[in-house]
This record gives structure tokens, sequence and C-alpha cells, in this order.
């Protein structure tokens, strides 16, 4: 949305959101394949063979879906509000606003999670009710401006996971939403039809998001091994008062 309004360009528009669903979900099936394989193959097993490992995984898998039940409810329910306002294609001072209030209040709550954070814990050491609070804190990207990753690393800090761990609980949380996300635009797509001449627009916003989605994972898991997230907190704060100036400015503001 901010790419459009800064170079005035058109809205994406709904097939080019589909293909960037599509890419990013194969981007985290890929990089997370022995993961999510274990987590289902362990959860059928675990009924009968009762061991540790496959009721961990079992235990994931109630751990993952009880984590998306918040943004399937919320983004149920707030659909259409959010679709007029946030994806219409149109540019607004509102829409705007909202991105850079969600930025700005996501950097400044990373930051604080980052000072008390005691980052020790593993996420199978969640309570379940810390996964539905992380649920609700993935939710709030249902708001452009608000990381889906940023608000539940952010809320995986809160309750004490390590830096990675909080990463990863976040890119295995984002399996079922972003595939959710993906079908449900997808019908939408399928009654509306993909014009011949947006074929091309549609392939290569599914390769490009699938590979730079890939390097980020990769790339974020390492560095949260060492570095801390505040270097993105900066960025985000940063950014929204950069929105904030170009649109008291006027900026391509309709």
């Amino acid at each position: 949305m901010i790419l459009p309004w800064l170079l005035g360009w058109p809205g994406s528009g709904l097939a080019f959101d589909v293909a960037l669903q599509l890419g990013t979900l194969i981007a985290v099936f890929v990089y997370f394949w022995s993961d999510l394989w274990n987590i289902a193959i362990g959860s059928l097993r675990a009924p009968f063979t009762r061991n540790t490992e496959d009721l961990a995984s079992l235990r994931m898998a109630l751990m993952l879906t009880l984590g998306t039940v918040p943004a399937a409810v919320i983004g149920y329910v707030l659909e259409g509000p959010i679709d007029s306002v946030f994806h219409s294609g149109q540019i607004s001072i509102f829409g705007l606003t909202a991105i850079a209030s969600g930025l700005a209040l996501l950097g400044l709550a990373l930051l604080w999670a980052e000072r008390w954070s005691t980052r020790t814990k593993k996420a199978m050491q969640l309570g379940l009710g810390q996964v539905l609070l992380i649920g609700l804190a993935q939710s709030l990207a249902l708001m452009p401006g608000v990381s889906r990753s940023g608000s539940t690393i952010t809320a995986g800090l809160l309750f004490g996971l390590e830096r990675r761990e909080a990463a990863r609980f976040s890119f295995l949380l984002s399996v079922p939403v972003i595939f959710g996300a993906g079908v449900l635009e997808g019908s939408k797509l399928t009654n509306e039809g993909l014009p011949r001449n947006q074929w091309t627009a549609f392939g290569v916003g599914i390769a490009v998001a699938g590979v730079v989605g890939y390097i980020s994972i990769y790339f974020l898991l390492n560095f949260l091994q060492t570095h801390s997230t505040r270097i993105f907190a900066y960025y985000r704060v940063a950014l929204a008062l950069a929105i904030g100036v170009l649109v008291a400015s006027g900026w391509n503001i309709p």
C-alpha cells in the first residue's frame, strides 16, 4: 500500500494480493517443511504411540490451531470494513494515518518487549492462555502497518520466549492464517476471474514473494541468534514519521 502511494501507482488489486499470499505461503512451507511434516505426522500418531515426541507434536498442532482462532474470528467479522478502508485501491489520509500509527505503535511495543523480556523460554513452554494472546496479537495485523510477524514476535518476547524461538513460532503460526487468507482471497478471484493481461504480474508476484520470503526467514532466524530486534523497531518508527511528514505535505493525496 505504501509503495503505490509513494510512486503514484494505482492499487495492486485482488489478483496481486493473492499472488503475494501464495508466494509467502510457499516460502514458509519450503523453509519449515521438516517441522510441519513432523508436527502433522506426530499429531496423527500421538493417540496411538503416546510417546513424548509425538505428544509434543500434537501439542504444537493444538497451539497453532488455538493461535489462529482470534485472527480467523476477527477477520471474518471485520472483513467488510477492513476491505472498504484499506483494500479499495483508493488512497486516503485516514488509511495512511492508520498505517503510520500501526508502524509506530508496534515499533514502540517491540522496544518495550526487548527491554523487559526474559528471553529464556521455548515455544513448548508457553501456556495455552499465552498462545491465545499471541494469536490475538496476530489479529492486529489485519490493520495494515501492523506486521503479522512483528506483532507475534513482540507478544512472544513479552511472554519470555528467546528471540529466535519467538520468530520461529511466529512463522509456524503464519501457515494456517496465510493459507486461510489465500483461500478466501482466491475464492473472490475465482468469482471475478483473472484478466489475461494480469497473468504475468500474478506469476512474478508469486515468484518474488516466494524468493524474498524465504531469504527473509533465513536471514531473520540467523540474525536473531546474536542480535536484538531493536533495529526493526527503529525502522518502523522512522518510516511512520516519514509517512506522517509526507501526508502533512499532501504527497499524492487526491
